[in-house]
């Protein structure tokens, strides 16, 4: 199995484990060049493990909705809040920004190298989606984790505007 790691949009809506991300952006190649094509996600066995850091004996939920739109494969799931005392520990890195990315864990079906490195994967198996904290697409980031990552970004934001205003 291939491991992936991608920044990627993120959301904890709430409290009760409830989560949402972009998975894998289309359009935009990794930092080892890999690029996976809208519809090589197809037939999905749902649900998916949700582990943290790929590891197979740290699993922290279930992905239970994966779907390919025009920007990336979304999946949607739950934490393990009331069952699992690492899925809580999880959620409470996700809602502080200190776990900001997922990661695709697959198997290549079909793909075909890109000039420059790296290849255009047109089929695969997806495996798992995991929480990490160091992410392999430097253009994704995450969205939003209610609080704290609205707070990050606001601070990001200002952090910004004031630089622009001293020059």
């Amino acid at each position: 199995m291939e491991r992936f790691f991608i920044e990627t949009k993120l959301a904890v809506p709430d409290d009760s484990g409830a989560i949402e991300g972009l998975a894998w952006p289309f359009g935009a190649p990794d930092r080892v060049g890999d690029v996976i094509e809208k519809g090589a996600f197809a037939g999905i066995s749902l649900p998916l493990p949700m582990l943290f850091a790929h590891d197979h004996g740290d699993p922290v939920g279930t992905w239970t909705e994966a779907f390919e739109e025009a920007d990336g494969l979304k999946v949607k799931g739950s934490l393990l809040v009331n069952d699992l005392t690492r899925a809580r520990e999880v959620h409470a890195l996700v809602k502080a920004g200190a776990v900001r990315g997922l990661s695709v864990g697959f198997v290549t079906r079909k793909a075909a190298p890109r000039k420059g490195g790296g290849r255009t994967i047109t089929a695969l198996e997806l495996i798992e989606v995991s929480l990490v904290t160091v992410p392999m697409h430097p253009g994704a980031h995450v969205a939003s984790a209610k609080h704290a990552i609205r707070a990050l970004s606001l601070a990001e934001a200002l952090n910004r505007a004031t630089a622009h205003l001293k020059r």
